[in-house]
């Protein structure tokens, strides 16, 4: 550390004697003004009214807001003005004019009444809609309130019902078809998605998000992770003075119960937030697998396999915490959120194999999985952010805790039979699974904006992450003797941890009709995979830097274009690296690739926004380059036993055109849609794909919502996934439709919801893969159709 010398005291001394002479000149030439504020009609005092002082010539030069007991004060420069007195649910008061001068620095207004805008109202009812989708060039904000689909739903089920946005019936979210997307919550990592990547969204319940931004070519403000881009979970909070809330109560078939509550209240200073959600869950799922392994003695084993599953599962999500204003330019929120998942899974599984066809039956196996997984989950989050008297100038600072485990407890038990059906007791199994999973992570993260100029702005941050996770696994089977002995391989202690510090700056502007920014982030990152009982580790360090770039033409107020670049990167998560292989299916396994790389992007979108008088096309052109892609590989060996992990791919080249609009044809009936069609250019030739694979593809989604007399309003939505190349073969088109309807009740405090996924029940996974020696075919409906009764209730709201 540098020695802190007395000559460096003396400069800070002498700076410090010198903006205290600057700030007493500056004081000498202003006054101040004060009052307190009062409700006209109680004289009691309106806390948090807003204060706006103007000169002679109607321009704003200062404000403020009014403390707890109505009284405010106000610091001006010299000269003539008036202020204005607004206050939610109050008419506006003007002052007269007023004079501050060396002769008269300080003036009191004076006690100032503020009357309701109805004399004899005893409760004010406000009631407003927004729209479904907000668009801007690099941001799509969707209410997910008024999609009535979503009523009794969960995470996952809002984003299956987003433009852009794909979710397969096992959960997996893929954006513009890609599923390498950065999945976030309140703009944070969040546990949901460590373990199970985002099949875990389905923990959360439909009613605690607020609203949902999918942001498909972030600038350099967000992290690098994510190539197709960022989706971001809102979860709500309201900041009105009083108290307000919703309930909503939940009944559905398969068995589908459950209560969530959103309480807020805000007293003066503080605001109280409180989000409760309950559900119990039956889920009932199946799956078929047909397959063809070519034996080098020019033979061909043939399995036909049939799964059932039901998973049970009780899940709790408590959120809670409270905002303190120390003005209203300045707060700190503190939150806390504990969710556990209970949930119980059997499965069982029918293999039948034949050799050369049909005709030759070998016999059949039984297998049974019974598991238990516990599932709790906590995060600590302490924010604060202060904002200044120049509109758009802040800064923000928040620290996130977050911490996870995850218990799974498996017993298996297998028995083979011939095709007689007589059992063949030497080829019964039973084996056993324990599997705990850790996270512990720390996020730290600043953020300071500045405008400058007219319309220019500066954007600034840092961001450190630290995250430690470990996975204790054992596979045990049961011997001749009843006793139970580890199977080689799959028994070890895989511990990840990963340090990432990140800086960014972004830089903006306009003139005229061209509008313009350009951003740069650094991050360095620090990764170590380690395999205790092997001891085997694998460390990894890297520096790199991301460019981002928005050029942004508007032609008028209703058509405007927007040029973007910027680079991303996907690292190799958990579930990647770890090389613990699933073991409830004993022909199929899956496990992570601890030697996995970084995948890098280069994404480009051309993008255009047009409003038309009853209408918006949102339209969008972009391309994507990809190298060292990370793709799921199935390898098969000669007794039909299969493994899939992730490897990177030399590298992938995609590019496509997307447009997404609404449009009111009557005034109850309005509509929206989106549609994205992309080609993609697969480069696998580092696994033994001698030609790119090359696939067409497109996806579509339109609803209908018609709104008729009464409260009455009715929704229907169609989806198309068509067919996609993989490296490994392709996925079959989805096609599948949801309707629903609604009902205001209780003087419109109350709605009633019923609504119906996947009405015809064909929403099923279908894929196709194949190697230099095997043939695989498959499909799996694990979310059956579903139908669901919702009850909310508003208060204030």
């Amino acid at each position: 550390m540098k020695p802190f010398y007395p000559k460096n005291l003396l400069i800070l001394s002498v700076l410090a004697l010198l903006l205290s002479f600057v700030q007493s000149h500056a004081q000498q030439n202003r006054g101040k003004i004060r009052g307190t504020i009062l409700d006209i009609g109680s004289s009691e005092p309106l806390p948090f009214a807003s204060i706006a002082v103007y000169s002679e010539k109607d321009s704003l030069v200062g404000g403020g807001i009014s403390d707890e007991n109505g009284k405010y004060s106000v610091d001006l420069p010299f000269g003539k003005f008036y202020a204005l007195i607004e206050f939610m649910g109050y008419e506006a008061q003007k002052t007269k004019a007023f004079t501050l001068s060396r002769d008269s620095q300080n003036q009191d207004l004076g006690e100032i009444g503020l009357s309701t805008t109805a004399s004899d109202l005893t409760e004010v009812v406000v009631q407003g809609e927004k729209t479904i989708m907000e668009l801007s060039l690099d941001k799509r904000i969707f209410n997910v309130g008024k999609d009535l689909a979503n009523a009794g739903g969960n995470a996952s089920d809002i984003l299956m019902n987003l433009p852009s946005v794909a979710v397969d019936p096992d959960g997996n979210v893929r954006l513009r078809g890609s599923s390498n997307v950065r999945i976030l919550i309140d703009g944070k990592p969040s546990g949901l998605v460590s373990f199970k990547g985002s099949a875990g969204l389905r923990q959360l319940p439909a009613n605690m998000v607020e609203r949902v931004e999918v942001i498909t070519n972030p600038s350099a403000r967000y992290e690098a992770e994510g190539m197709a881009g960022v989706i971001n979970i809102v979860l709500k909070k309201d900041s009105k003075q009083g108290f307000n809330g919703s309930f909503e109560v939940i009944a559905g078939y398969p068995l589908n119960t459950g209560f969530t509550a959103n309480l807020n209240y805000r007293h003066n200073r503080i605001n109280w937030f409180i989000n409760y959600g309950l559900t119990y869950r039956e889920q009932p799922g199946i799956s078929e697998l047909y397959q063809e392994v070519y034996n080098e003695d020019g033979t061909t084993s043939i399995l036909s396999q049939n799964n059932a599953s039901t998973v049970s599962g009780l899940n709790n999500n408590l959120r809670g915490g409270l905002d303190y204003y120390f003005n209203e330019n300045s707060v700190l929120t503190a939150s806390y959120l504990w969710r556990r998942s209970d949930a119980h899974r059997i499965t069982d599984i029918r293999y039948e194999d034949y050799l050369n066809g049909f005709d030759n039956y070998l016999g059949y196996t039984l297998r049974r999985q019974d598991e238990t997984e516990d599932e709790p989950n906590k995060e600590a989050i302490v924010n604060y952010k202060r904002t200044f008297a120049q509109k758009g100038h802040e800064f923000t600072a928040s620290f996130t805790y977050l911490n996870y485990w995850e218990r799974s407890d498996q017993l298996f038990t297998q028995y083979s039979f011939t095709p007689s059906d007589t059992p063949v007791p030497t080829d019964d199994l039973v084996q056993t699974s324990l599997n705990d999973e850790f996270e512990n992570q720390y996020l730290l993260q600043m953020d300071y904006v500045k405008p400058f100029a007219t319309k220019g702005k500066f954007e600034t941050g840092l961001r450190t992450s630290f995250r430690e996770m470990e996975n204790d696994y054992i596979v045990q089977e049961e011997d001749e003797t009843g006793d139970f002995v580890t199977i080689p391989g799959l028994d070890n202690i895989f511990l990840y941890n990963e340090n990432i510090l990140a800086a960014y700056g972004i830089f903006g502007n306009e003139t005229g009709k061209w509008s313009y920014q350009g951003g740069l982030r650094a991050e360095h990152t620090v990764v170590e995979t380690i395999l205790v009982e092997t001891n085997e580790s694998n460390p990894r360090e890297y520096t790199n830097f991301f460019p981002s770039a928005h050029l942004t033409y508007n032609l008028t107020k209703e058509n405007a274009f927007q040029l973007s670049y910027s680079r991303r990167i996907r690292r190799p998560v958990y579930n990647d690296l770890s090389p613990y292989v699933t073991f409830s299916d004993q022909r199929n396994f899956f496990s992570g690739n601890p030697d996995l790389n970084p995948e890098y992007t280069d994404a480009f979108e051309l993008g255009h926004i047009k409003y038309f008088e009853k209408a918006t096309l949102f339209s969008t052109v972009y391309f994507r380059n990809t190298v060292d892609k990370i793709e799921r590989i199935r390898q098969v060996n000669d007794d039909g036993f299969s493994v899939t992990a992730p490897y990177n791919l030399t590298g992938e080249k995609s590019f496509g055109v997307e447009f997404s609009g609404d449009y009111r044809v009557k005034e109850w009936w309005k509509l929206d849609f989106n549609a994205n069609f992309f080609h993609a250019r697969i480069d696998a030739s580092n696994i033994g794909q001698t030609e790119l694979r090359k696939t067409y593809s497109w996806l579509f989604r339109q609803t209908s919502r018609f709104t008729f007399g009464e409260g009455w309003d009715i929704q229907v939505r169609a989806n198309y996934e068509a067919k996609q190349k993989t490296a490994q073969g392709y996925r079959k088109g989805i096609f599948f439709m949801d309707l629903s309807a609604s009902k205001r009740i209780l003087e419109d405090r109350g709605t009633l919801v019923l609504n119906v996924t996947d009405i015809f029940n064909t929403r099923i996974n279908r894929f196709i893969s194949e190697g230099y020696n095997f043939y695989t075919e498959g499909e799996s409906q694990m979310q059956r159709r579903q139908s669901n009764l919702t009850f909310a209730y508003r208060i204030k709201q």
